[in-house]
């Protein structure tokens, strides 16, 4: 790869843009043009960008992670769940542990902030296509849960209710709320659908 976004004897590097705000696509489809990059198309939703990676030949598509008609997760999903897919770098302001696990199971290489400038956005852009088969998100700290607590909430994710698990594990059902209080604190959430959501995200449960 050249400094100037061109790969030694080839042609330019070819890029979509799928973000739901006009200007910010406009913006950055500039600043990677003026660096050398091929925008050969910009999609406002999940589904558009699924529909463009699949009809065009693409090296990286750039996708914001919230988006309508269908969320930048699914369609990273979507896009890389294909022969010959291309590259899927997630752009966006979430940076959540949980958010940056679900990009990473859905197959994205990177995971960048909005606030990265252009000439780091290209310069991270041209390191990944360099070495495209790293993983070049970031680590994630995952909560630390202990052996009943994690027990507690592999039960939950089956659907068990306070006094099955209770039941299945022998203490009370006040000492698995003590628990499941513990797991919801260190997950960040306050409910029991949101804790196994957050809980599969980060690999904690089986989906």
């Amino acid at each position: 790869m050249s400094s100037d976004g061109l790969r030694e004897g080839a042609a330019p590097v070819r890029v979509l843009i799928a973000d739901d705000h006009p200007l910010f696509r406009m913006g950055l489809s500039l600043a990677l043009k003026a660096d050398g990059f091929e925008v050969v198309a910009e999609a406002e939703n999940g589904r558009q960008a699924v529909e463009r990676a699949r009809q065009l030949q693409l090296d990286v598509v750039l996708l914001d992670v919230r988006m309508p008609e269908q969320d930048g997760i699914a369609a990273c999903r979507a896009i890389t769940d294909t022969a010959g897919a291309p590259i899927v770098v997630m752009l966006t302001t979430f940076e959540e542990p949980a958010v940056v696990e679900a990009a990473r199971s859905a197959g994205a290489r990177a995971y960048l902030s909005k606030e990265t400038s252009p000439r780091e956005l290209a310069r991270m852009l041209r390191n990944i296509l360099a070495e495209p088969q790293r993983d070049w998100l970031p680590e994630v700290a995952l909560p630390e849960l202990t052996p009943r607590e994690s027990q507690a909430l592999a039960l939950m994710a089956r659907g068990l209710s306070n006094k099955a698990i209770a039941s299945e594990l022998g203490i009370s059902p006040d000492t698995v709320k003590d628990y499941l209080e513990n797991v919801y604190r260190k997950l960040d959430v306050r409910d029991r659908v949101s804790a196994v959501r957050r809980a599969a995200e980060l690999g904690l449960v089986e989906r």
